[in-house]
């Protein structure tokens, strides 16, 4: 069926709205604290659906169902440990966060150790979000090249992805400069209700077009094992298990909530502690019902085009979601949906390049230069944040050549979080731990996760708890052999 003028026209009207909506935040830039952290004046339910966004976006709006389509339900093995993960950050690291005006998560590494491995955690954050956030704007070319496929038929895949990047990156740019983190939250939670209710549209739309409704959908899912959901081996080179779910999950979103900026941002946003922890808590809830909606999704979409053989076979799972809605979803509301996967990943991209600049200018350019005012600094986040967008922009071009996007971009972060969580776990579980041999246990958890992940099959499941673990003992280790008078 393909697009036609009124999908067309809805995707540009609400993208602009949606660039206007976050551009009239623009009161809260007069201070760092206004900019990255909206005043801490947000209420805990849009921080909440604002990390729901943060970890949905795009990747899981086209990646999850792709997994269902191809596999089975087992990836919600995963999302128990999430739950499990964050009820840990919210007894462990959430009170130390509230403990001072922290900005970044960084600041509590140079509170407890000292400058240098402030600087250390700060640059790696730098560098492994970089990666994976290309990695997530790429996914955004996916979705922009099939929707466009029409408009840009005249150009090859390469250069289609490329324009595709471009106008996604572009037009992120715009409310990013002027409404920091409180246009982040507020356009995430918009975003959030649009997708969903598209999401929504798209299940009655497939229920309708096979032929028996849910009674042949179950049927065929069913016996395609399409609705497994646990896996009890205990094979360490398979991606989704129990124990790797539980375990894994649990460590894995110890490092992504707890010590990465892009999350850790949003939780210090929070009027109180104990809103932080309530918006932490319900996120996971929510997002046990958005990844079971989009598995459901997949294993529909399984069955569709099982009775509806697909002219060309679909190459990558990633986009027969994106194309489904572009095929057969009616005129209207496939435009609002797609409309609402762009918004989306523009919000996601918006906070981080929110938190890739609070970063660079408050743990990196506030040491350089102490004396510099408020408005020098405003000025730099912004440069800062152009300067991201086109590093973003060039990693995700590079991506083009990896696999499922979801999968890739959680194996990038996952290099980078056991080492970083590690760490954090020997600034607030230890008085022994030093800087200096924290720095070495994370040096070693860090090298550790790059040969599981480049030199191994073992998936990303297990990345941050084999890293973790060598960072947390060599580091206790070495902090004790090299510095035995340490007890902080």
């Amino acid at each position: 069926m393909g697009l036609n003028a009124l999908d067309i026209s809805i995707i540009a009207a609400y993208l602009a709205l949606v660039t206007l909506f976050g551009m009239r935040f623009r009161k809260h830039r007069g201070t760092l604290k206004g900019y990255f952290l909206a005043e801490r004046a947000i209420p805990w339910w849009a921080i909440s659906l604002s990390i729901v966004a943060a970890e949905t976006s795009t990747l899981t709006i086209i990646s999850v169902p792709g997994l269902a389509f191809d596999h089975d339900f087992r990836l919600l093995q995963l999302v128990i440990g999430y739950l499990i993960g964050r009820a840990i950050i919210c007894l462990v690291l959430i009170p130390q966060y509230f403990r001072g005006e922290l900005l970044t998560a960084y600041q509590l590494i140079e509170r407890r150790f000292g400058e240098r491995l402030r600087a250390l955690t700060a640059g790696l954050f730098l560098i492994t979000r970089a990666a994976a956030e290309g990695v997530r704007v790429f996914a955004v070319a996916i979705v922009v090249g099939i929707a466009m496929g029409g408009v840009l038929g005249g150009l090859g895949a390469f250069e289609r992805d490329v324009a595709a990047i471009a106008i996604v990156t572009a037009l992120t740019l715009a409310y990013t400069f002027e409404g920091g983190m409180t246009a982040v939250i507020w356009t995430d939670v918009v975003q959030l209700a649009v997708y969903v209710s598209g999401t929504l549209a798209g299940l009655v739309t497939i229920l309708h077009l096979v032929p028996g409704g849910w009674t042949t959908i179950h049927h065929l899912a069913a016996a395609n094992g399409k609705f497994r959901l646990f896996d009890l081996s205990w094979d360490l080179h398979a991606t989704y298990t129990l124990w790797s779910g539980v375990i894994g999950g649990a460590f894995l979103t110890m490092g992504s909530h707890g010590t990465d900026q892009l999350v850790v941002q949003r939780l210090l946003a929070a009027r109180t502690e104990r809103q932080s922890k309530l918006a932490l808590m319900t996120s996971g809830v929510i997002v046990l019902f958005q990844f079971a909606l989009f598995l459901l999704i997949g294993a529909m979409l399984f069955v569709f085009y099982r009775l509806n053989p697909p002219a060309v076979p679909f190459t990558r799972a990633d986009t027969v979601f994106p194309t489904f809605i572009v095929s057969h979803m009616p005129h209207g509301v496939a435009g609002l949906l797609l409309s609402a996967i762009l918004a989306a990943a523009m919000a996601n991209l918006s906070a981080a390049l929110n938190s890739l600049s609070s970063t660079t200018v408050i743990d990196f350019y506030s040491r350089i230069a102490p004396f510099a005012g408020e408005q020098q600094k405003l000025r730099l986040s912004r440069m800062a944040s152009v300067g991201w967008a086109v590093v973003l922009f060039v990693l995700a071009i590079l991506a083009r050549r990896g696999g499922r996007v979801l999968e890739a971009g959680l194996s990038i972060s996952s290099v980078a979080y056991g080492s970083l969580l590690g760490v954090f776990l020997l600034g607030v579980l230890t008085r022994r731990a030093s800087e200096r041999g924290a720095m070495i246990g994370m040096l070693c958890g860090f090298l550790l996760n790059l040969y599981l992940w480049l030199g191994t099959t073992i998936p990303f499941t297990w990345y941050v708890v084999l890293g973790s673990a060598v960072t947390f003992t060599v580091g206790y280790a070495a902090s004790i052999l090299l510095d035995p008078l340490s007890a902080k």
